[in-house]
């Protein structure tokens, strides 16, 4: 084989290069814009989720969203690498989607709730694991839905989990959700003052919450923690 011929294979065999390469860059924009496409979709299927939690109890309207603000604050400051998990977020919009499965009458109840009805209240956690659970862009989303009324020192619900067996996320979250619902206004109490809030957490360190976790809230509520995404937590504060 000639030395022409050779450099007319190769110049050949560039050409060929080139359009494999071009191509290559015009599939990974197509499945670029194809994922964008479907993150959005998949951000459309969290807002209606959270939506039918909101329209079914009247005391989630703005909780859904103040506490998922919370949740990433103090993760951020508790576990940056799992910050980053845009499940996390998920997990906190929906913690309470399994609500979709309690009557209304004890959702909106102007008065506590009896021993019968606590004990359906209690069941929407499994309620809200099974609803997103075919759903596997979750991803570890599930762990807060499931476990954000497990307790530190084994008493919580519904499995009853201890210390660390709790997922971290939901650690993290029962200690957001805790202070938000005490900081709001229920049908059947006034909202507890913020201080006395941060105070009442505090004291439930050890048993109630994680201890690591309650001690990153102290220091988020003191406005010492560096993080600029932790301002919306202290905004609320003032």
């Amino acid at each position: 084989m000639d030395e022409q011929h050779v450099r007319s294979q190769l110049v050949v065999f560039a050409r060929e290069i080139r359009e494999i390469y071009r191509k290559e860059r015009e599939r990974s924009a197509e499945l670029a814009h194809a994922l964008d496409q479907l993150n959005d979709s998949y951000l459309s299927t969290m807002k209606t989720l959270a939506f039918l939690v909101e329209a079914k109890d009247v005391g989630t309207r703005m909780h859904l969203d103040r506490t998922s603000q919370y949740g990433m604050a103090l993760a951020r400051l508790v576990a940056p690498d799992l910050a980053e998990r845009p499940d996390l977020e998920w997990g906190f919009l929906l913690h309470d989607i399994g609500k979709i499965g309690i009557s209304e009458r004890i959702l909106n109840k102007a008065g506590p709730l009896t021993p019968s009805e606590w004990s359906v209240m209690r069941t929407h956690p499994l309620i809200g694991a099974q609803v997103v659970a075919p759903m596997a862009f979750l991803g570890r989303a599930s762990d807060v839905i499931r476990s954000h009324h497990e307790r530190w020192d084994g008493r919580g619900y519904p499995r009853g989990l201890r210390g660390e067996e709790v997922p971290l996320a939901a650690r993290i979250f029962s200690v957001v959700d805790a202070f938000d619902a005490m900081t709001s206004d229920r049908p059947y109490r006034k909202a507890m003052r913020v201080a006395d809030a941060v105070e009442e957490i505090a004291g439930f360190s050890g048993t109630q919450f994680d201890p690591d976790v309650v001690e990153a809230f102290l220091i988020l509520m003191s406005g010492k923690a560096e993080p600029v995404e932790a301002r919306p937590l202290l905004a609320t504060t003032a």
